[in-house]
């Protein structure tokens, strides 16, 4: 038998290095899969040896191959698991500040919902990106009337609701605390605190985008449920060390923490009847701490729940940050949320301290970047020594629902908005909760705050003439967009 599974496992090999002649990209990909299956060949070898190292049955490693291939695609409670992978093949070299669909890997799913993240920024670039690398950004999609069993991250997740409705309840401590969360809200499930959610919803999707810090490898993340199937935690432990930890017998134990997965019922995405919808209320039933009265911290909060920092006919800016919302500052993370009118455009502007994902939830558009990163320093000659010259790159790339684009702190940036829909972007400022952006034309930029002499000195021209150029735009921050093909546009 051993014979038999080394020429199969010869065969496959075999397969796969043929294959490489067909491509890069799809040699990369063989070449991953011919790596785990020397993994599970080896695997099985190991596991199949008998105490004098011989093989125990000529069953044993067919059962081992067999079972081993079949885990590693489908689980076999219906949802699908896929490891991270450290190479990517869909690499825009020219653009790393661009994410597109295929930079997310779907880790959970079912045909209920799921959840996908998109790779480490340092996957793209560990040289831009070294200062995000504890950050990763996600989304989770739910079906109507679906509930998301109780888990656990080993990562904060601040996450912005893009689309319907649904009940959160957070578990810390002694108590529960339920939400009643909609679009446009704002919450935070620090790491180790177990969360269930539900769709509430007849008909809309739940859309949550979010942003993970993690806490353990940065940039790594693990999931953990402990619910009734074939992915809960509680399937590593022994049935004897079970019955001792709940105190009944291993009957109960089987037939209650394994007893979904024998029904062959899916994992974390499950739907709930319109009884079960009914019965969370979203109103907090924890009981009291021991120890008298707990300061709660408010994890849960809205981006209309104040007036939006810019707003006009052409787009409207929300911001959210620790003085709003407190718990931002454990995690060092600001919120913004753009919704820019057909036809317009926000910028061009810059963040001082924050690095900022942008996230497109709905619309579609442009952005344009300057970046000295990407473009070579040219190094001149004055009064006779050495002069660096900084040169600025244009960074441009369409924007879609589900695009990322990163901008570092200090690059300015415009976003546009085509088509016949608002462009809505989430933006979530890393490493600081108290950024501050500059405008950089239209009514109280940057330029506008200059003295007369600095003005002159820096553009050549007498003051009056650059003002007539930096104060014409009486708007702030968005503006009527350019026509494309020829046209003008100002307002």
């Amino acid at each position: 038998m051993e014979i038999k599974g080394k020429i199969c496992f010869v065969f496959l090999v075999f397969v796969v290095s043929a294959t490489l002649s067909f491509g890069d990209q799809q040699g990369i990909v063989f070449a991953e899969k011919e790596q785990a299956v020397r993994k599970i060949v080896s695997h099985c070898h190991q596991s199949c040896q008998g105490s004098q190292g011989e093989q125990q049955r000529p069953q044993c490693f067919q059962s081992c191959m067999q079972k081993q291939l079949r885990e590693s695609g489908k689980g076999q409670s219906g949802e699908t698991y896929r490891p991270e992978t450290g190479k990517q093949h869909h690499q825009q070299s020219n653009n790393p500040y661009v994410f597109e669909e295929h930079d997310f890997t779907t880790r959970l799913e079912t045909e209920r919902g799921f959840v996908k993240f998109l790779k480490k920024f340092t996957q793209q670039s560990d040289e831009l990106f070294k200062g995000i690398e504890k950050y990763r950004a996600a989304i989770l999609e739910a079906e109507p009337l679906t509930f998301i069993q109780p888990n656990h991250w080993d990562a904060d997740a601040l996450v912005f609701v893009a689309n319907g409705q649904g009940i959160l309840d957070l578990i810390e401590g002694n108590s529960r605390k339920s939400h009643n969360i909609k679009q446009g809200d704002l919450f935070l499930v620090p790491a180790g605190i177990n969360a269930y959610l539900i769709n509430t919803d007849d008909n809309e999707r739940l859309v949550l985008a979010k942003i993970l810090h993690s806490v353990s490898v940065p940039g790594e993340l693990q999931f953990f449920s402990g619910g009734g199937n074939a992915d809960s935690f509680f399937n590593v432990f022994s049935r004897e060390v079970l019955e001792a930890a709940f105190g009944v017998e291993q009957e109960s134990i089987g037939r209650i923490l394994f007893g979904q997965q024998q029904k062959g019922e899916q994992g974390m995405f499950k739907k709930a009847t319109p009884e079960q919808i009914q019965s969370f209320s979203g109103e907090d039933k924890g009981r009291s701490w021991p120890f008298g009265d707990r300061k709660e911290k408010n994890r849960h909060t809205s981006i209309y729940k104040k007036e939006p920092t810019v707003a006009n006919d052409n787009g409207i800016l929300h911001e959210i940050n620790s003085k709003d919302f407190p718990d931002l500052a454990d995690i060092r993370v600001a919120f913004s949320f753009f919704n820019i009118t057909q036809g317009s455009m926000a910028g061009p502007f810059y963040n001082t301290k924050t690095t900022q994902v942008l996230m497109v939830s709905n619309g579609i558009g442009r952005f344009e970047m300057a970046c000295p990163h990407l473009s070579e320093q040219k190094q001149g000659q004055a009064f006779g020594g050495g002069e660096i010259h900084p040169r600025y790159r244009q960074v441009s790339s369409e924007l879609r629902q589900g695009t990322v684009v990163v901008i570092p702190a200090g690059h300015p940036v415009v976003i546009e908005a085509f088509g016949e829909q608002n462009l809505e972007v989430a933006g979530f400022g890393l490493n600081s909760d108290e950024n501050e952006w500059f405008p950089l034309a239209g009514r109280d930029n940057v330029m506008s705050q200059w003295e007369d002499a600095a003005l002159e000195l820096t553009f050549g021209f007498r003051t009056k003439e650059v003002q007539k150029v930096i104060q014409r735009q009486n708007q702030k921050l968005f503006f009527k967009a350019p026509v494309r093909g020829g046209g003008r546009a100002f307002a």
